[in-house]
């Protein structure tokens, strides 16, 4: 009944918020609030760092109609309206990404958020007579392992120990726990250092799995627990479920605490911030996934669909209340570290991306969100290079290695200009790639001498911001 009352609260509260917000606004400063997600190793420190940067000096921004146009009259950083959340050390960041030694800055591991405003002038008909408007922009930065935990909304704990254990089976990574799990006999009674043990070898088992490529890895706080990092709330497991469950065993301890992590920290999640993202990017590590293999690609494939149900709040009962009709408007899905290839492949990789995402995208549209898909590089740290080897042509990138610090080219692999060649055998069950494999290297940033009014140098972050928020300048 307390919780029935509570929901029906936070509803008339939100109704109420939303008929404010609807009398006021056009007396208001324009706000959009835009979120910015994607999977570990993805790079969502350093594009939203790319952006602001860029977006503060726009001499690298052409496909910013607004600044094209010159309406925009100035940009500049503001304290954020929400005052209980970190905010985006976009200082630091872009300190470690420019400095004298640059480096990549720390991954994310919370949500932060930073408010970035424009004044801008008025287009069209009342350019005229209206005077400059101010538009904020409100990046709100957030792990998409999190976002992932959506799923397990619509699962009981038998239901998602069952898919748990079976995609364990499929991979190298999930041998040990899984023989851990099969042996234990769940129907015992309930003891706290066996339910702690069994939870440390599957947050094992979670973190090697991200290590080697693999994109579905929940719960997604089992990775990035922050201030819950050993709390009875992440101190649970997959099991078989055994023949009888009396009370007081460990299956049942099991199951409650699996309950409580839907409750107390899945839901508070999307409540405080799903219900007021107007536009979203998620980014995507496609070549990290090509790299790791066939099955790699087909888990991302399957991950990318599990995403973007959040954003269709028609399939979850509770995410339909707490959004009231709101939803997200538009949506990008966008492969990161395209500087790792020659500008003549950008175009497969932004094939590969959509054809990774059609399935999911069908549906976004369907509901009435913009999707689209592209390739771009928050910072380009490489330069293009073209060479002659043995009478073959290879267009290739040259930056400074990660590992080493020295100069070195690389030739990652042609990318088919069908991604479905990719696509196809992922989905299958291959093993590896039949035609070729696809090389990786990690690359630090460069060195950069930057001219006044020029950002850093980037890949397509100027396109980015003109399909999620050209429409609000």
């Amino acid at each position: 009944m307390r919780v029935a009352i509570r929901d029906l609260t936070y509803q008339l509260g939100r109704s109420l918020e939303g008929l404010v917000s609807t009398v006021t606004d056009p007396f208001t400063d324009s706000v959009v609030r835009l979120g910015v997600t994607g999977l570990s190793r993805a790079g969502k420190t350093v594009f939203i760092t790319g952006l602001v940067a860029n977006l503060l000096d726009r001499g690298r921004m052409p496909q910013l109609r607004a600044e094209a146009a010159r309406r925009i009259e100035a940009a500049y950083l503001q304290p954020q309206p929400d005052d209980t959340i970190p905010r985006f050390d976009f200082e630091g960041h872009l300190a470690a990404l420019t400095g004298d030694d640059p480096h990549w800055p720390e991954s994310t591991r919370a949500v932060s958020e930073l408010r970035l405003s424009f004044r801008v002038k008025p287009a069209g008909l009342l350019a005229g007579v209206k005077g400059s408007q101010t538009v904020h922009l409100d990046i709100v930065d957030y792990p998409g392992e999190w976002l992932l935990d959506l799923a397990l909304l619509d699962k009981t704990y038998a239901d998602w120990a069952e898919d748990a254990l079976i995609r364990m089976a499929k991979r190298p990574e999930g041998r040990e726990f899984l023989a851990i799990a099969r042996a234990e006999d769940a129907s015992h009674p309930f003891e706290e250092g066996r339910a702690q043990a069994l939870a440390a070898g599957f947050t094992t088992y979670l973190q090697d799995a991200r290590a080697a490529g693999w994109s579905d890895c929940t719960p997604g706080r089992f990775l990035l627990p922050g201030e819950l990092a050993g709390s009875p709330v992440l101190t649970f497991a997959p099991l078989p479920q055994p023949a009888a469950t009396p009370r007081g065993c460990l299956w049942q301890e099991m199951d409650r605490r699996y309950e409580a992590y839907k409750a107390k920290v899945v839901k508070p999640f999307f409540r405080a911030h799903f219900a007021r993202i107007d536009r979203q990017i998620v980014l995507v590590d496609v070549l990290g996934a090509l790299h790791a293999g066939p099955r790699a690609l087909e888990d991302l494939r399957q991950t990318m669909a599990e995403i973007l149900s959040a954003f269709r709040p028609g399939r979850n009962g509770f995410l339909s209340e707490i959004l009231l009709g709101r939803r997200v408007e538009k949506i990008l899905f966008a492969a990161t570290k395209a500087d790792h290839l020659h500008q003549s492949q950008h175009a497969a990789l932004t094939a590969i991306t959509e054809g990774l995402v059609r399935d999911a995208r069908d549906r976004a549209a369907f509901s009435g969100a913009e999707v689209a898909a592209l390739s771009l590089a928050g910072l380009r740290a490489t330069v293009e290079e073209t060479v002659e080897r043995d009478g073959t042509t290879l267009d290739m990138v040259r930056g400074r290695l990660l590992a080493t610090g020295k100069q070195a080219a690389m030739y990652p692999g042609e990318l088919p200009g069908d991604p479905a060649r990719l696509l196809s055998p992922a989905r299958q069950g291959a093993d590896r790639w039949l035609d070729a494999d696809f090389a990786l290297m990690g690359f630090a940033p460069a060195r950069l001498n930057l001219r006044p009014g020029e950002g850093p140098p980037h890949i397509r972050l100027d396109r980015a911001a003109e399909f999620l928020i050209g429409d609000r300048l």
